[in-house]
């Protein structure tokens, strides 16, 4: 108890540790408490407690008006970049997830990411008396130009000429 009653001991600091400026010890309010306001307002509008502050106040007064601070757009844009890149960066993870799951499905055997390649249809036909390639090209494909089929029958042939009975196989 008696060392709460004497004075500090004097401390000497060097100037380099000395504060520049005095700080006074005076405790200021940070904000006074607002009046509650009523839930329904019943009447004329009344005047706001700041306004009739200020008019009373008179030129000289110190009255301090805070506005309501504005949110700064310079902060909703960047949070809308920041997001905007956050769902992007998401985007490629899942994309690069997807192609290189099908990667792995396709080297261990499975379906790939790519359309399967159809396998070719083959006609067989079995050659009358009097047909030739030409009469075979058009019952294979009537719509379709001859020429172009009779080299692929004289091809897998390997001669132009047919014998009656001879099976002769075309691809599409």
């Amino acid at each position: 108890m008696v060392a709460a009653l004497q004075s500090p001991p004097d401390v000497h600091l060097p100037d380099h540790l000395r504060p520049r400026r005095q700080v006074s010890a005076r405790v200021v309010p940070l904000a006074q408490p607002r009046p509650a306001r009523p839930a329904v307002a019943v009447g004329p509008a009344a005047p706001s407690a700041r306004r009739v502050a200020r008019a009373h106040a008179g030129p000289t007064s110190q009255a301090v008006h805070h506005p309501r601070r504005q949110p700064d757009p310079r902060a909703t844009r960047s949070q809308r970049a920041v997001y905007r890149r956050r769902r992007i960066v998401a985007a490629a993870l899942g994309l690069g997830v997807v192609l290189t799951a099908a990667r792995a499905g396709a080297a261990l055997g499975g379906s790939t990411t790519t359309a399967p390649e159809r396998s070719p249809r083959v006609e067989r036909v079995v050659a009358q008396p009097g047909d030739t390639l030409w009469t075979i090209a058009q019952r294979l494909d009537p719509g379709a130009d001859p020429r172009a089929v009779v080299d692929q029958l004289a091809s897998s042939l390997g001669s132009t000429t047919v014998e009656p009975g001879e099976v002769v196989t075309w691809e599409r």
